[in-house]
């Protein structure tokens, strides 16, 4: 007690930035004592880690004053979030993060917060559809915020999203054109895609078209026999001609080649598949996301977390992507929750409890490093970006996991 009385004296007289570092020491050492101190059951466990989460989340919260400007990452050897514009594909997850935050707390405080990142981004749903990230972009925001609050403003950005997001749907193909930007592809598709489909299906039972529904099995339904495997990994791009919409081949663009298996790009599949079945109720979809979770647990390396790229052939050096984890881990928790044999939903929760608890060690947890919660994701190590960073998507997902793991619990 006497030196952490000193530490706080000394914390007095020091500039803002490292007075932000001891405030930031003294809470994770008096978090630390209390985690150390108390035995914990998995519930109180939970807990603890979402309390550490919210106040990482409201540390940031009070450093980003720019509401139409959102954290993204924090480069190496570096405190403070870089953050960019609205149309960044990364835009919604901040706001994200601060309603997991609110839901998690019930702190006024971060729904105040939450409200003011998220009502910027409603000109992503006002503008032409560059790309299939409207759905990260929107459902994170909007989306959460709506399940929390019922504000009807939310639900009208989302319905008018959904159906910008539809318009680049390419009924020749049957899926979603990705990145319409990148003229040097023809039609592309990619694994992430499967997730902005959620977006599509609420949009159908909400006052949306049945076509938004009748889009998204079709492209979960192209994606399943192009995109995945005969092995059950996954093709991170799926290139189609688009005169008669044949797949043409599928490649690689973040991860380390054509045909190896980029860690994000089976997490995205996994979750993306558990989703499609909630909403169509389609067993092959179900069967997917079983055998995709099947094959990311097999090829994860002894400490349970994955590398970037399972087949980086200097995989004893290879960078570890938590964000791919904490994905990996809501998808397997989305999997044992509709799920009906007990054996099975055993399986996947204990799979994803498994992950989550590697990431809430001192290893991956930032505690007094910076404001993140995560430490050691990485984005596109082949363009040298985002390599064993702090990532907001990773920050977004655990919380995910985090909130669901304590729902399945109570």
């Amino acid at each position: 007690m006497i030196q952490r009385i000193k530490l706080v004296k000394t914390c007095a007289a020091t500039s803002t930035s490292t007075r932000w570092f001891c405030k930031e020491i003294v809470s994770c050492l008096a978090l630390l004592c209390l985690i150390a101190c108390t035995p914990q059951s998995k519930e109180s466990s939970i807990d603890q880690t979402l309390a550490f989460g919210v106040e990482k989340v409201k540390s940031s919260a009070n450093m980003i004053t720019s509401y139409d400007r959102m954290p993204r990452r924090i480069p190496a050897g570096e405190t403070e979030w870089q953050t960019v514009g609205l149309h960044d594909w990364t835009s919604g997850f901040w706001p994200g993060v601060l309603w997991y935050a609110y839901e998690a707390s019930g702190d006024e405080s971060l729904k105040q917060a939450a409200e003011k990142f998220t009502e910027p981004l409603a000109i992503i749903a006002q503008s032409t559809a560059d790309d299939h990230d409207i759905g990260f972009q929107i459902y994170c925001s909007f989306g959460n915020g709506y399940r929390l609050t019922g504000n009807e403003a939310y639900k009208a950005v989302m319905l008018q999203a959904a159906d910008t997001l539809a318009t680049l749907y390419n009924p020749i193909v049957g899926s979603i054109h990705s990145w319409p930007k990148k003229k040097e592809f023809p039609h592309n598709t990619i694994i992430d895609n499967m997730m902005n489909l959620e977006l599509l299906f609420w949009a159908s039972k909400n006052g949306g078209s049945q076509q938004l529904y009748e889009i998204a099995e079709q492209h979960a339904e192209t994606t399943r026999k192009t995109l995945v495997r005969s092995d059950f990994t996954t093709y991170h791009v799926g290139l189609f001609d688009t005169l008669d919409g044949h797949f043409i081949k599928g490649i690689t663009h973040q991860g380390y080649a054509d045909d190896s298996q980029w860690a994000r790009g089976q997490a995205w599949g996994i979750y993306g598949f558990a989703m499609s079945h909630r909403e169509t109720g389609r067993a092959d979809f179900l069967e997917t996301s079983k055998k995709l979770a099947d094959v990311f647990m097999s090829l994860l390396p002894e400490d349970g977390i994955p590398y970037w790229d399972f087949n980086d052939p200097d995989i004893s050096h290879a960078p570890k992507d938590a964000s791919a984890a904490a994905i990996a881990a809501c998808g397997m928790l989305e999997l044992a929750e509709l799920l009906d044999d007990p054996q099975e939903k055993s399986k996947y929760k204990s799979a994803a409890i498994a992950l989550i608890d590697r990431l809430s060690t001192d290893e991956y947890l930032s505690r007094a490093q910076n404001p993140a919660i995560l430490l050691h994701s990485t984005g596109h190590k082949p363009k040298g970006k985002e390599i064993d960073v702090p990532i907001i998507y990773a920050d977004y997902y655990f919380m995910e996991a985090l909130l669901r793991l304590r729902k399945l619990d109570k």
